[in-house]
């Protein structure tokens, strides 16, 4: 094994196994090493610019670590995070991502990406930061989610909101305080009040 190869394996693992070209290169690491372990089979191409170490396990939620490592910025949303948070038997199609108004689309080819554009506050609100497969996932917190399920109730459908509320209560501790917290920053209190009231 070559020094160069040595150290360019060091500073993945160090990185969780999973490494973006733009990263490799800032850290050091030759793009033709980066090929070079690609095409001797130890490290897999994942998406266009990440690659991951083929010694690590399967991964198990291959679409949402693609995306989170191609659009780091970006948060997942929507029904995405309701599959993620188990609160929906919905499977989703595509992988709904939320970015700033004012941030360019991010270009991912696959998997399929549906991207919803938040005003600031909105889009601060409730992240949470989830280590899969050794890459950094951004995804909105189970009463954020659900808040914006209900902010894009005619997107995606009222029954698929209504059966989040009731997962949510049967699989979380009812947070009443952060529901309404997160429905006042995404200005659906009023619709979602009564919904909640009914729900306690």
């Amino acid at each position: 094994m070559t020094p160069s190869v040595e150290k360019a394996l060091k500073i993945i693992r160090q990185m969780g196994g999973s490494i973006r070209t733009a990263e490799a290169i800032r850290k050091g690491i030759h793009p033709r090493t980066l090929y070079a372990l690609r095409d001797g089979g130890t490290l897999n191409q994942i998406s266009r610019g990440v690659y991951r170490l083929a010694e690590l396990d399967v991964i198990s939620n291959p679409d949402i670590v693609t995306v989170a490592s191609r659009a780091p910025h970006a948060v997942i949303c929507l029904i995405s995070a309701l599959s993620f948070h188990n609160l929906t038997t919905q499977i989703p199609h595509e992988v709904s991502i939320a970015i700033p108004r004012d941030f360019r689309i991010p270009r991912i080819h696959y998997p399929p990406v549906a991207v919803h554009k938040f005003a600031p506050e909105s889009f601060e609100a409730g992240i949470e930061e989830h280590r899969i497969d050794g890459v950094t996932v951004r995804i909105y917190s189970p009463e954020k989610t659900l808040a914006d399920c209900f902010k894009f109730r005619n997107k995606i459908g009222m029954d698929v909101v209504l059966e989040a509320l009731k997962l949510y209560k049967e699989r979380r501790k009812f947070n009443l305080e952060g529901l309404l917290k997160y429905a006042r920053i995404c200005r659906v209190e009023k619709v979602m009040r009564p919904y909640l009231e009914a729900t306690v």
